[in-house]
């Protein structure tokens, strides 16, 4: 038995006997309302999960672990004093509850490489997919691919107790985690290099081996697929590719399976897709004013008409955050450092200052204020990744490190499958106490 997996055991179970009591002994507290409204409006602000990985607070941003990026970017391991959180460190305070040190960071390093083969049929799955295949697709086409080979799967048919299922659902997300970079890479050399692929490199850490398959070897991108990858870890439970993936794995699916349908979730434009939306509309707005350097005055027009359109300026507001994403400013930070004068960085600046007085009086906005989508586009375009099909394949690369800790604590943890109660419209008018001509 591995280190990680023994030091898990010892701190995990006692938790689950907590959850237990909670279930057993306080299931009948009552925590809470829920208002029509709640529920017609996408169930926003409903407590109806549980999720230890990381809490959405709307003043203070994303915390991992009670943790704020801040805070990450001082405590976790880095490779170069001067450089990046590493993602295996985030990982691991994400499944431990505990800051991880040097030695930790290395270990969840080493078990990665040594389980990041993939069999060769899962390549074959995505090379028999046309190159124009939205690159979503052609990675949650990877994953289903490698389903086969799951741990939990092989040890369910076995036979084995409720009890047991986290510890190969553990094995499932190790194996998982460890090869979701060279699916990633090989996508993108199969869809934009004419599938002239790289292979991994043993030596280099988990985000840096994804830059280096990507095709690109340079420290800096290294350091920034660093950052993207700790940054877009987790949102807690409620977001669709967290909470599907949840759900799908509630089932008991495999880490696969669950993972897989989280990340179609994460394709949406209202959720993951959003990162590309907001260099094609930055792009647009260049192109109609025809000038690579607009002025405040000119963007501040842009965002009217785009505005009186019926659109939304993407990358601005937040379904819980209302305050500026402190994942955009983690991105703000990292280009002052590395690319202060590049014109579309400081394009997104000025931006910055235009809409969120603009949003702010819009009564109905409750944030103007930028979210990480905002950004995150405008860096990886500078260092040369100019597909924006394939942004949100990194942003799937990285979610894996949230949703996929939590579906361990999920079966430590004995949850049930999800199954919340639904109503009829007719319900619904009644409950209200609506006269209602309509016949339901």
């Amino acid at each position: 038995m591995g280190q990680l997996k023994k030091i898990f055991i010892e701190r995990a179970l006692p938790k689950a006997e907590i959850v237990k009591t909670l279930k057993n002994e306080h299931g009948n507290m009552v925590i809470g309302e829920v208002t029509i409204a709640q529920v017609l409006s996408g169930m926003k602000g409903v407590v109806s999960l549980l999720t230890c990985t990381s809490k959405l607070d709307p003043e203070e941003g994303i915390r991992f672990r009670g943790y704020t990026i801040p805070e990450l970017q001082n405590s976790l391991p880095k490779i170069n004093p001067e450089g990046e959180p590493i993602p295996e460190g985030l990982f691991y305070l994400m499944l431990m509850d505990e800051l991880p040190t040097e030695e930790d960071v290395l270990y969840v390093q080493n078990e990665w490489t040594k389980r990041a083969h993939i069999p060769k049929h899962v390549f074959d799955v995505i090379d028999a997919l046309p190159r124009d295949t939205h690159p979503m697709n052609q990675f949650v086409a990877g994953i289903v691919a490698m389903a086969g080979s799951s741990k939990f799967m092989k040890a369910y048919e076995s036979g084995i107790s409720k009890s047991d299922y986290w510890d190969s659902t553990y094995e499932g997300v190790m194996d998982l985690i460890a090869r979701i970079p060279r699916i990633a890479a090989y996508v993108y050399r199969h869809a934009y290099h004419n599938d002239q692929q790289i292979e991994p490199d043993p030596e280099l850490d988990w985000a840096g081996n994804l830059a280096h398959m990507m095709g690109y070897d340079s420290e800096e991108v290294k350091r920034l697929m660093r950052l993207y990858m700790v940054i877009h870890a987790d949102h807690e439970g409620g977001n669709v590719s967290a909470h599907t993936t949840h759900l799908v794995g509630s089932a008991l699916s495999s880490p696969y399976q669950a993972y897989a349908a989280g990340m179609l979730g994460l394709a949406g434009p209202l959720h993951g897709l959003a990162n590309q939306e907001v260099v094609k509309w930055i792009m647009d707005m260049n192109r109609e004013l025809g000038t690579d350097d607009p002025s405040k005055e000119q963007i501040a027009a842009y965002v009217e008409r785009t505005l009186e359109q019926g659109r939304v300026v993407p990358g601005y507001g937040h379904a819980v955050l209302r305050k500026t994403d402190p994942r955009y400013v983690a991105l703000r930070e990292f280009s002052l450092k590395y690319l202060p004068d590049d014109q579309l960085f400081k394009v997104v600046g000025r931006i910055y200052e235009v809409v969120p007085p603009i949003l702010g009086n819009i009564g109905k906005i409750k944030n103007p204020w930028p979210n990480v989508d905002a950004h995150s586009g405008v860096l990886l375009l500078h260092y040369g990744i100019k597909e924006f099909e394939f942004y949100t394949v990194l942003f799937a690369v990285s979610r894996a490190l949230g949703v996929l800790a939590q579906l361990v604590w999920d079966r430590v943890y004995g949850l049930p499958i999800e199954r919340p109660k639904s109503q009829n419209t007719r319900w619904f008018v009644e409950k209200a106490g609506m006269d209602s001509p309509i016949r339901f």
